[in-house]
């Protein structure tokens, strides 16, 4: 594998040369908008390739960045396009443009995954793919576990910045079993990986998870639902009433403390020192919810 690449000339290359590397699909929105921008103002940035000898000896080109700008051009019925030319193997190539739709960030999430898979198939070991793309050794490290255990809703959720990494893999070491996923939740929730916002996205997510399969891949849902019977309905439903048996039980459990609270309130607001204390600081008054437990008529301190 070469690891070196030389910098060209730009040329003007016809588009019927280049062969696509790389292929991916496109947000139909964001196409459009490079297509609009494209006509309106001109290409900004050329696309890159690296030469190539074709089957018969003739001259071919292999596209390392810019698929998106080409099927632009394609689709305004140019027939060449300005490329920066660029010497490079076809390893490298790739790996160029791994790294630009990761700087980019205008990508499928599950595409970019993908790569990193191909990167790791090739050989390549994960300090390698961390310095060739840019990402942190401990990212790809949990990018390739989630990978190679099929959780691709968990990867969308984290590429998307809606878990954390360090959750993700949480919960997958909890396996299948719904209680020890709950209780992976617990603990990430204790440890400060999942707050606010992400803890009910993880929640949500691990409900699809559980409900319509680990791929996110069309179709999905439709062989889920072909797949009912009455034994999995059962087991459907053994899995809720367990889950409202956990959350009967958390409840419980709040409520304890809320008790504990309360008693222990009652027992500061009786010492006149105390609250004559919170009065001087101006602290002489509690929420109505708490104040109508510490006292029947809800009065403040």
């Amino acid at each position: 594998m070469t690891n070196q690449m030389e910098a060209g000339e730009i040329r003007m290359i016809p588009i019927n040369l280049i062969d696509v590397l790389n292929p991916r699909e496109r947000n139909k929105a964001v196409f459009d908008e490079i297509v609009a921008n494209i006509k309106a103002i001109g290409l900004k940035k050329p696309i890159t390739v690296t030469p190539r000898v074709g089957s018969d000896n003739s001259e071919r080109y292999l596209l390392v960045c810019g698929e998106g700008r080409m099927k632009a051009f394609i689709s305004l019925g140019e027939k060449s396009i300005p490329a920066l030319i660029v010497k490079a193997s076809d390893e490298n190539a790739f790996i160029m443009s791994l790294a630009e739709n990761i700087a980019r960030r205008h990508y499928r999430p599950l595409e970019l995954l993908a790569g990193i898979e191909k990167l790791s198939d090739q050989g390549y070991d994960k300090k390698t793919i961390a310095q060739k793309t840019g990402l942190t050794l401990e990212y790809v490290h949990g990018i390739l576990i989630l990978l190679k255990n099929g959780e691709e809703r968990l990867l969308v959720a984290v590429e998307r910045g809606r878990i954390p990494l360090n959750a993700a893999l949480t919960i997958v070491g909890a396996g299948d079993d719904d209680k020890a996923i709950q209780a992976a939740l617990q603990d990430a929730y204790e440890s400060g990986k999942l707050r606010g916002k992400h803890l009910i996205q993880a929640r949500r997510v691990i409900e699809r998870r559980q409900t319509l399969g680990r791929s996110v891949a069309r179709g999905t849902a439709r062989k889920v639902m072909s797949d009912v019977t009455p034994s999995s309905l059962v087991r459907t439903y053994q899995k809720e009433v367990e889950r409202q048996k956990l959350m009967v039980k958390k409840a419980e459990f709040a409520q304890q403390r809320l008790l504990l609270v309360v008693g222990a309130l009652r027992e500061l607001f009786s010492d006149e020192n105390f609250t004559t204390l919170l009065r001087a600081e101006g602290l002489d008054s509690l929420p109505k919810y708490i104040a109508e437990r510490v006292w029947p008529g809800g009065r403040t301190a």
